[in-house]
């Protein structure tokens, strides 16, 4: 299984309150700027907006997608819409982090396979880069590739610094981010929770 992070979906849900003394703004036209589409010899990635809603939603019901990963399954296709309608604002409401998401599709038939996204913030460091891919396309090399492009262009742009978390075991997710040129950090205790549980991550970074 590929998936690492929170996804999309449960960005929303992570919007730390700065003192006011320490708050630094995002750059409107820079956040936008990362989040400009992209290409692999397979993948297409398209900026994640309302208009992929219908398509991912079938494929976000399946249980297998959340063994290790803590992001709700999206209860209509209009409240994932509604969701991804925020997201494509590309900065968080308080503008202090841009949200660059990309909706992954395969370029020979279209199809929506997943999602990669990445949180930044003023000091242009990817404080959250996660991605999850659909069942049906895993075992492929897809992750990886679209991994590796994501990241790519984030440094391309100037971000200098990316962080992923996997849950300790997910070693599919692990050897994604191995391949994609992240290195193992550390392992954060109870950084996580998983169906109630606390769980431990491992940290990877990539750095320019």
């Amino acid at each position: 299984m590929w998936v690492c992070g929170n996804g999309a979906t449960a960005t929303l849900a992570r919007r730390a309150q700065l003192p006011s003394t320490t708050i630094k703004l995002m750059d409107i036209d820079f956040a936008h700027t990362l989040c400009a589409p992209l290409e692999s010899p397979r993948l297409r990635l398209e900026p994640l907006s309302h208009t992929h809603a219908e398509a991912a939603f079938e494929p976000l019901q399946n249980d297998s997608l959340y063994e290790w990963i803590s992001m709700n399954k999206p209860s209509s296709v209009e409240s994932l819409r509604e969701d991804w309608r925020r997201l494509a604002t590309r900065m968080s409401p308080d503008g202090t982090r841009a949200w660059p998401n990309w909706a992954v599709l395969c370029r020979d038939t279209g199809a929506l396979i997943g999602e990669v996204d990445a949180e930044v913030n003023a000091d242009r460091v990817a404080i959250n880069f996660g991605y999850y891919f659909f069942e049906d396309y895993w075992g492929e090399g897809y992750a990886t590739e679209a991994v590796q492009v994501a990241a790519e262009h984030l440094l391309a742009c100037g971000v200098h610094r990316l962080v992923a978390t996997v849950t300790v075991g997910n070693i599919a997710s692990a050897r994604v981010l191995e391949k994609a040129q992240f290195t193992f950090s550390r392992i954060i205790p109870d950084n996580d929770t998983l169906r109630g549980v606390l769980v431990d991550d491992e940290e990877y970074i990539r750095v320019k």
